[in-house]
């Protein structure tokens, strides 16, 4: 299966390296040009037992991409998940600015029903 993850921090890094643990073609999408470089090289941002390895492996066989290419993202996912920070506003609501903007990433110009 192709899922795309848009958010490369915690929870979807660790998402993303479980799913394409699992057998599913993942691409983790992230803004940060920094942190995707790193991924790319290799380099597991954060601290969390078994990732490095496990993110290593998957990338290996190709099942787990890292890109700041949202079109990309969009047009390689039969399931799109979004993984990015809720910071609480000013109220104590959840602040949902990041996520309803990822959601609005560009579309991409081949339809559901067109991809295999």
């Amino acid at each position: 299966m192709r899922v795309t993850i848009f958010g490369s921090g915690y929870v979807g890094l660790v998402t993303g390296a479980c799913l394409a643990d699992a057998g599913n073609d993942v691409v983790c999408v992230d803004v940060d040009d920094a942190k995707i470089a790193r991924l790319n090289a290799g380099e597991v941002p954060i601290h969390e037992p078994g990732l490095e390895e496990l993110i290593a492996r998957n990338r290996e066989k190709g099942r787990l991409k890292f890109t700041t290419d949202a079109k990309a993202g969009v047009a390689h996912g039969l399931f799109l998940m979004i993984a990015v920070g809720t910071p609480p506003d000013e109220d104590g609501s959840a602040e949902t600015f990041g996520t309803c903007s990822r959601s609005r990433a560009p579309s991409a110009s081949t339809s559901a029903s067109t991809r295999s």
